[in-house]
C-alpha cells in the first residue's frame, strides 16, 4: 500500500519547525508502518533509523537483566524516537518497542546529525521535547516506587485511551505487566478491581474504556504531571489530539 506525502500535520515535533526547514527536512522523510510488538531498538545496539510517530505510539523501556524490563516513557505523535543520535549518540540506551500499530516518519540518524549542525530551529525544538520525555521518565520512576499497580495501570490505560483517540485498543496482561515491571498476576488482579469498579472491560486482548473519568480518580497524579510537561512545550496535550 501506497503512503501518503509526509504532512507538517503529522508530528507535532516536526510542524514546530518553521515551514521552510520543514520542506527541507521533508525530503528525507519516509513514511514507515510499525507493526505491533515490533522492536527498533535494543540496548547498546547502533541506531540506524529514527523515527517521528503520526498515529503509532512506541514505547521506551529501561532493561536491568534478562526478562527484566519496565516503561520509563511512551512516544506518540508529540516526539521522535532515536532523537538523541542526533547527538553523536550512536548506540540505544533503552529498548524500543511499538505499543501501536500505525506510521511513522522515518529518516536515517546520519541525516538527523547533519540537520542538528545545521538547523537552529531544529536544535531548539528538540531540545525542548527530551527535557520533557527527560522528566517523563523521572516521573515514571518515582511512580513505580510509590503508586500501587492499580493506580498505575489506571494511569497507563488512560495514555493509551489517549493516544488511540478511542475506547478500545489492544493489549494482553503479559505486555501491560512487562510495561509495568511487574508480575503479570499483579497485572490480572488490579485490572480485576478496575473492572468491578465498571471502568474498564477486556476479552481476549481487547481492552475497552468504559469511564474515562472514573479511570482518572482511580490514576495516580503522574497523569496529569505527565501532560502539563507537554502542554508547557505545545500548548495542548498531544495525547490527546492523537485520536483527532
Amino acid at each position: 500500500m501506497r503512503h501518503a506525502a509526509p504532512s507538517a500535520t503529522q508530528n507535532l515535533l516536526l510542524a514546530a519547525l518553521p515551514r521552510r526547514d520543514f520542506r527541507r527536512l521533508a525530503r528525507y522523510l519516509e513514511p514507515s508502518k510499525l507493526a505491533f510488538g515490533q522492536v527498533l531498538y535494543e540496548p547498546s545496539k547502533a541506531i540506524r533509523q529514527v523515527y517521528f510517530p503520526c498515529d503509532s505510539v512506541i514505547s521506551l523501556l529501561a532493561v536491568v537483566g534478562p526478562g527484566k524490563s519496565a516503561e520509563v516513557a511512551m512516544v506518540g505523535r508529540e516526539g521522535v524516537v532515536g532523537g538523541f543520535a542526533a547527538l553523536g549518540i550512536r548506540s540505544s540506551p533503552l529498548r524500543a518497542v511499538v505499543q501501536r500499530t500505525g506510521i511513522a516518519l522515518r529518516m536515517a540518524a546520519s541525516r538527523l546529525e547533519r540537520e542538528l549542525r545545521e538547523n537552529g530551529p531544529w536544535f531548539r525544538e528538540l531540545f525542548r521535547l527530551t527535557l520533557a520525555q527527560m522528566n517523563e521518565a523521572a516521573i515514571s520512576a518515582a511512580c513505580n516506587r510509590f503508586h500501587t499497580v492499580e493506580a498505575r495501570l489506571a494511569r497507563w490505560l488512560l495514555t493509551m485511551n489517549d493516544y488511540a483517540g478511542a475506547g478500545e485498543f489492544l493489549m494482553s496482561h503479559d505486555s501491560m505487566a512487562t510495561m509495568l515491571g511487574v508480575r503479570r498476576v499483579s497485572v490480572t488482579d488490579a485490572a480485576h478491581a478496575l473492572r468491578a469498579h465498571g471502568l474498564i472491560s477486556y476479552q481476549r486482548g481487547r481492552i475497552n474504556v468504559l469511564d474515562k473519568a472514573g479511570l482518572g480518580k482511580k490514576s495516580c497524579e503522574c497523569y496529569r504531571f505527565i501532560n502539563k510537561e507537554y502542554e508547557t512545550l505545545y500548548g495542548a496535550v498531544p495525547k490527546l489530539l492523537s485520536g483527532r
